[in-house]
C-alpha cells in the first residue's frame, strides 16, 4: 500500500513539473506577442507592423537617443517599434535577444551587430525565415543583413585623428582607452586613428587600453596608462564613456590643464566638459538620425522599395568655439 502510494505521489510530482516546465517556455516563446499587446493596447488598432530595435545597452544615453529617433519615426508611420537590450553591455544576451524575436516572426529587426562571428548566422537565419535585418551602429557587411545605417567608424577614427593633429600642431604622445577590443565598430575607430596620425613624427601612440563600456573602468584604465607613461600628453577615448571616464580620471590627478582629451558622442554630460575647458574635442555622431532613419529603411524594405547597401549618418568634430552653432544646427538646446 505504501509502495503504491509511494509511486502514485512520483509520478502525480513528475506531472505537475513537466506541466510547469511546459507553461515556462510556452510563455518564454511568446514573450513578444504578450509584449506587443500590451504595448498596443492603448491603439485603437495594431499596427501594420512590428519591429525590434536591439541595443548594446538600454539604458545607456547614446542608445536612448537611438530609440528617441526611431519612436518618433514610429509616430510617424502606422508602425510599432519593441525597444530591447541588455541592461549591461552584453553581446551574448544580445544574440539571444536577436534569437527570440526570429522566433516570435516580428516583421522587421534593427540590430546592433558587435562582431561578425557571433551575430552573422543569426542574421542570415531571419533573413531565410523572411525577416528583414538591418545593422544600426555597428555593422557586418558579410552577413545578409539588407543594408547598414550609422557612422563610418573608419573615417570616424580619422577625423579624430585629424583633430588631434590640428589641436596639438602635431605633437602628443597619446593613450586610447576604446569600449571594447573585439567590437568591429571600436576595432574599425582606432585603425582610423592610427593610420591618421602614422605619417606624422611628432605623434606616438604608447598604450590602448579597453573599458568594457564603463565609465569607472574607463577611469581606472586612465589611472593605469599615466602611471606606466608619465610623458602622455593626449587621450583619445573610443566610445561615450570613455572619455567621461578620461575627464574623470584627470580631475582626480589634477592633470586637467595639461592633457589634451579627445572624447567621443555628444553627450550631455560630455558637451558640458567641453564647455567648461575640461574635453578639448568631441567626435559627434547622430544617433536619433540612426533609429529614425533604420524604422524608415525598413518600411522601404518591406514594401519592396531598393534601398543602398549603406547609409552612413554625420560624424564631426565639435570644439568649444563652435558648441553653439553645432547645437543650433542639430536643434539641441544648450
Amino acid at each position: 500500500m505504501n509502495r503504491n502510494f509511494i509511486l502514485y505521489l512520483t509520478l502525480m510530482v513528475s506531472f505537475i513539473g513537466a506541466l510547469g516546465f511546459s507553461f515556462y517556455f510556452y510563455m518564454k516563446a511568446n514573450y513578444y506577442d504578450y509584449q506587443i499587446s500590451e504595448a498596443t493596447s492603448t491603439y485603437s488598432s495594431l499596427p501594420n507592423y512590428h519591429f525590434v530595435l536591439i541595443s548594446e545597452e538600454v539604458d545607456h544615453e547614446y542608445w536612448r537617443l537611438v530609440e528617441e529617433g526611431a519612436k518618433e519615426a514610429e509616430a510617424v508611420y502606422d508602425v510599432y517599434v519593441e525597444y530591447k537590450g541588455p541592461r549591461n553591455s552584453n553581446p551574448e544576451e544580445q544574440v539571444r535577444l536577436l534569437d527570440m524575436a526570429i522566433a516570435a516572426k516580428v516583421d522587421g529587426i534593427i540590430v546592433q551587430a558587435l562582431n561578425d562571428e557571433m551575430f552573422t548566422p543569426l542574421i542570415n537565419k531571419a533573413v531565410e525565415n523572411g525577416i528583414p535585418v538591418i545593422t544600426i551602429d555597428t555593422d557586418v557587411p558579410n552577413s545578409s543583413r539588407m543594408t547598414y545605417i550609422g557612422t563610418d567608424n573608419y573615417q570616424s577614427g580619422q577625423i579624430a585623428g585629424q583633430a588631434l593633429i590640428e589641436d596639438t600642431n602635431g605633437e602628443a604622445v597619446v593613450g586610447i582607452i576604446a569600449n571594447s577590443f573585439s567590437s568591429i565598430h571600436q576595432q574599425l575607430r582606432i585603425q582610423g586613428f592610427k593610420d591618421a596620425v602614422e605619417n606624422i613624427e611628432g605623434i606616438q601612440i604608447v598604450a590602448i587600453e579597453e573599458s568594457n563600456n564603463s565609465r569607472v573602468r574607463a577611469a581606472e584604465k586612465a589611472d593605469k596608462i599615466l602611471g606606466e607613461h608619465e610623458e602622455i600628453t593626449a587621450f583619445f577615448g573610443t566610445s561615450a564613456l570613455d572619455g567621461l571616464g578620461i575627464s574623470t580620471s584627470m580631475k582626480a590627478l589634477q592633470r586637467q590643464d595639461d592633457i589634451y582629451i579627445l572624447a567621443f558622442d555628444s553627450l550631455k554630460e560630455t558637451l558640458d566638459l567641453l564647455e567648461q575647458g575640461k574635453v578639448d574635442a568631441v567626435v559627434a555622431q547622430e544617433p536619433f538620425q540612426m533609429g529614425y532613419q533604420s524604422v524608415e529603411r525598413m518600411l522601404a524594405i518591406i514594401t519592396g522599395q531598393q534601398v543602398q547597401n549603406v547609409y552612413h549618418t554625420n560624424t564631426s568634430i565639435i570644439r568649444k568655439s563652435d558648441l553653439r552653432d553645432w547645437q543650433t544646427k542639430v536643434g539641441v538646446n544648450p
